[in-house]
């Protein structure tokens, strides 16, 4: 795919007039065909080709090829340490995740169809999905792997129904979300047991504040969502995210502030980019907690025109050769950017 739409994205809209710099030519001298399909699309506006054009990439083929014949991928090597634990869930979600958000596959790809269905095999008759942590229940992989399955073309799917149903049945008093084994004070010894044998799900203990960590990877589900991110339930759960941006969590293992600014892509963990990128399409509107996120956004765009991947210290932070996830972080920034500071309601709905 050639440069030769330039022309047509230098043309300064709204959200870039606010930055520094204009972050658009560094991503479509990105050479990389994908990065620069959903730039033209997401950001400039322009009339692309079908989606499935990407489904043909070398990056997209070589995840196809560790396909298992269920859909699933298998975890290779020898570090499969406890049986109760479903690794083949844990790599299929690794890897469905770029087929989505990198490649933009859809269930009209047999590869996709079939990894949704190994997914949705995992789901219990409750409505989560299990396997991760042994027996015990989470949340937060339920919210991030149903908003996969939303975005490949199973939003109408009653599977999917069922998982929002357990999600809002699983809420804290306050309205956000959190995981049963950090709402008990368990001893290390205790939580490695209960995440690596089959043993019965812990009990919920409602009365704890809910985790920003959960409650964002929860919400992406919602997010995602054409109906539910207009519920009440996702506007409140959205305050209730925005309200803690930058703070250490309240009871989670990934509980320092500095989580908020180590950024991934695809999204795995809760940070600031994953919590915009859900909470703009709840309630894009501009409170002084939005403001406080656009501005830190703004202050940290680098002389190139993109973000980094990591904002801690250097000891914790990504490798200078992590370009790519460099430049995926810096589309999804421009995702929010343009969705929030544009006021462009279609932009809203990317």
């Amino acid at each position: 795919m050639s440069l030769t739409g330039l022309g047509t994205l230098a043309a300064m809209d709204n959200w870039r007039r606010r930055l520094r710099l204009d972050p658009i030519p560094a991503l479509l001298a990105a050479e990389d065909e994908a990065l620069e399909y959903f730039a033209r699309r997401d950001l400039g506006e322009e009339d692309v080709e079908p989606i499935c054009h990407l489904w043909s990439l070398t990056g997209a083929r070589k995840i196809l090829r560790k396909q298992q014949p269920d859909g699933a991928w298998d975890r290779s090597g020898g570090r499969k340490k406890h049986e109760a634990v479903n690794y083949r869930l844990i790599e299929t979600w690794k890897q469905f995740r770029f087929l989505v958000d990198v490649y933009g596959f859809t269930r009209e790809d047999p590869s996709a169809a079939r990894a949704a269905e190994y997914l949705f095999s995992c789901q219990t008759e409750e409505g989560d999905i299990r396997g991760m942590l042994a027996n015990q229940v989470a949340a937060y992989y339920t919210g991030a792997i149903l908003s996969l399955l939303i975005k490949v073309g199973y939003e109408d799917d009653p599977r999917i129904e069922m998982g929002f149903r357990w999600l809002l049945s699983r809420r804290q008093e306050d309205l956000g979300w959190s995981e049963a084994l950090i709402t008990r004070d368990l001893d290390r010894e205790t939580l490695y047991r209960l995440t690596s044998q089959v043993e019965e799900p812990v009990d919920l203990n409602r009365s704890r504040p809910f985790s920003h960590n959960s409650t964002g990877m929860v919400l992406r589900a919602f997010a995602a969502h054409s109906m539910y991110r207009r519920s009440e339930a996702a506007r409140t759960a959205a305050g209730l995210l925005k309200s803690r941006f930058f703070q250490p969590d309240r009871n989670t293992s990934y509980q320092a502030a500095s989580y908020w600014v180590k950024f991934q892509y695809p999204f795995w963990w809760n940070n600031l980019v994953a919590a915009l990128d859900s909470v703009s399409l709840i309630d894009p509107s501009r409170d002084e907690k939005m403001e406080e996120a656009l501005r830190w956004l703004t202050d940290h765009q680098a002389e190139d025109g993109l973000w980094n991947a990591s904002y801690v210290e250097a000891r914790d932070a990504a490798r200078p050769s992590d370009r790519e996830t460099r430049l995926w972080v810096s589309l999804a920034i421009c995702r929010v950017l343009r969705r929030v500071m544009s006021g462009d309601s279609q932009a809203q709905g990317q």
